[in-house]
């Protein structure tokens, strides 16, 4: 909306110096979180806008704003702390970046919100979901699960060809919390940290997207009879708000999602250079000389995205209106401005 600029003028002054700075002002914190609350649970909210630091404060709003730091008894500067470790994790490569792992995470936080899932499910769960999607990408290199087999990489080799890439944002997030100083789950009971680790890494491995069919069709299979005190059901149906999150940028205004679609072919483009380069099998949705911007759109709108929200959309009603009309409209744009 046309009050984004107006917002980020009023909080650029609170949040323009490094983390430390900013978190040693509590109350800098606490306004931040009263002038972004209208808006950062929207989905077309403005997330490339943000310096780095400032999206550890807008992280730091959304487990605040959920009530987790009360129910889970989380420190506020053990939370601080888990926040940077992750932003350290996080390489700086075009797409998969911590600006990425933001605008999952306020994806989800978003749809909490919008379907008012605090009444359908327990905290616990809600931690998961959020928690997976900060988590989701950590340590990525740019290359894909397909380039890591092919080359035998190391991630490759250690995860047998599975997973690697899930796998390894999995492991690197239990590394950041098995650190006292940023578990953020060190209040908790082993049952209820065991359930935690169970879920992240349930939501963590469906984001690879060769699971992607297996995933809809068992979300597909249980929707006529879902029930949210059925825990096999909310597996399925977290699992599935991870996946929505995390290709979310399609769900967005055009000025929002374009420049992302931009860094996204970048980071293919980089993949199949290197795949020429050492002699491996091209990926062709990855190739410079073949991939034109609408043409890398056109299959993963129809056969992906579509599908996955007309789902979502079947068991939340409510997400019709906000989701499915942006992405009508992005997309008219975007094959508008190419012909």
């Amino acid at each position: 909306g046309n009050h984004f600029p107006a917002l980020s003028k009023r909080i650029e002054n609170v949040t323009k110096h490094t983390y430390n700075t900013i978190m040693g002002n509590q109350w800098k914190v606490a306004y931040t979180c009263h002038v972004l609350t209208k808006s950062i649970n929207k989905h077309v909210f403005v997330y490339r806008q943000w310096e780095d630091a400032e999206i550890m404060v807008l992280l730091q709003v959304m487990y605040t704003d959920l009530d987790f730091i009360s129910t889970f008894n989380i420190e506020l500067d053990v939370l601080q702390q888990f926040l940077y470790e992750v932003y350290k994790r996080y390489n700086n490569i075009p797409f998969h970046n911590f600006k990425h792992c933001f605008c999952v995470t306020q994806m989800m936080y978003g749809l909490i919100w919008l379907t008012d899932l605090r009444s359908k499910i327990d905290s616990i769960d809600l931690l998961i979901m959020l928690t997976s999607a900060v988590c989701h990408d950590l340590d990525h290199t740019g290359y894909n699960n397909a380039y890591q087999i092919n080359a035998r990489t190391e991630l490759a080799l250690r995860y047998n060809d599975i997973s690697p890439l899930e796998n390894h944002h999995c492991a690197v997030a239990f590394e950041i919390l098995e650190k006292t100083e940023s578990n953020i789950f060190r209040n908790l009971t082993t049952e209820q940290y065991k359930r935690i680790r169970e879920g992240i890494i349930k939501c963590i491995l469906a984001t690879d997207m060769s699971r992607h069919t297996e995933i809809l069709n068992k979300f597909k299979a249980i929707l006529p009879v879902f029930d949210f005190s059925n825990k096999d059901h909310r597996d399925v149906l977290m699992m599935i708000m991870i996946k929505v999150s995390d290709i979310s940028n399609e769900a967005r205004p055009m000025d929002v999602a374009e420049p992302w679609l931009d860094c996204l072919l970048q980071e293919f483009f980089n993949q199949s250079d290197m795949e020429k380069l050492e002699g491996l099998p091209v990926t062709p949705f990855m190739d410079r000389d073949k991939v034109t911007k609408p043409s890398s759109q056109t299959g993963f709108i129809r056969f992906v995205l579509f599908p996955l929200f007309i789902e979502l959309a079947n068991l939340f009603p409510c997400l019709e209106t906000d989701l499915q009309e942006v992405l009508c409209l992005s997309r008219e744009s975007i094959f508008a401005s190419y012909q």
